[in-house]
């Protein structure tokens, strides 16, 4: 049941390994210039998913609502925390910033609608090629992010494998939820965050992304009350 989960997970480590591998013989400003390119290809993904949105204002009460949940819990507080957790854990000789390498690989890997689809696509039919076709995405992803970011990507294969095996498990209850029109404002949704990703490794910004990680679930809520109105 769970084999989509363990490539996709499997996948982003093989791609880390070969980024560390990779990251040795490139010089600063070619990996400043990939981040760039990189994050840029973050932020038209990103803006791709959100335009497939057909209910904008769900968008906008699921940011502002999961905003709201996200600040409550503190969110962007607790990853960097587990983030650094795992650092002391596992890295201690590191120079790089594994927290943010650890945290935004994460939110890369785990927000879009091919996780969600894919793990809903393995727990109900046993299917699992949407997960291993987002785990060669992710592979080759994170090779880029590895030898720029850090070895903190390597680690995101762990948060990618609960959240989705998590989904594949309760696959069977969630599905009576999960509309083709709900995962689409999800998506959105989900593509705005990545976006804002993008514009936060650029440092245009500083979003942030972890306490607005509840809007992506938000949908589900305000589309069931609609449809009872």
């Amino acid at each position: 049941m769970l084999l989509g989960s363990i490539i996709n997970a499997g996948l982003i480590i093989l791609g880390s390994i070969i980024g560390l591998l990779l990251r040795k013989g490139l010089p600063e400003r070619l990996k400043a210039t990939l981040m760039q390119g990189m994050s840029l290809a973050v932020i038209l993904i990103g803006f791709q998913m959100a335009l497939n949105s057909e209910e904008i204002l769900v968008v906008i009460f699921s940011l502002a609502t999961g905003a709201m949940m996200g600040e409550l819990i503190n969110i962007e507080l607790k990853l960097q925390n587990l983030g650094k957790w795992i650092e002391k854990k596992f890295s201690k000789k590191s120079k790089d910033d594994f927290a943010r390498a650890f945290v935004t690989s994460s939110l890369v890997y785990c927000v879009g609608a091919m996780a969600i689809m894919g793990a809903l696509q393995s727990g109900l039919e046993g299917v699992h090629s949407t997960l291993i076709a987002k785990g060669m995405i992710d592979g080759i992803t994170s090779i880029v992010f590895t030898s720029t970011l850090g070895i903190g990507v390597v680690f995101s294969a762990i948060p990618v494998f609960l959240y989705q095996g998590i989904i594949t498990i309760m696959a069977g209850w969630l599905n009576q939820f999960l509309s083709p029109a709900i995962i689409v404002e999800m998506s959105a949704v989900g593509g705005l965050l990545i976006a804002a990703i993008g514009f936060n490794i650029l440092n245009i910004a500083k979003i942030k992304v972890g306490n607005l990680l509840p809007a992506i679930f938000m949908p589900i809520l305000i589309m069931q009350i609609i449809s009872l109105i």
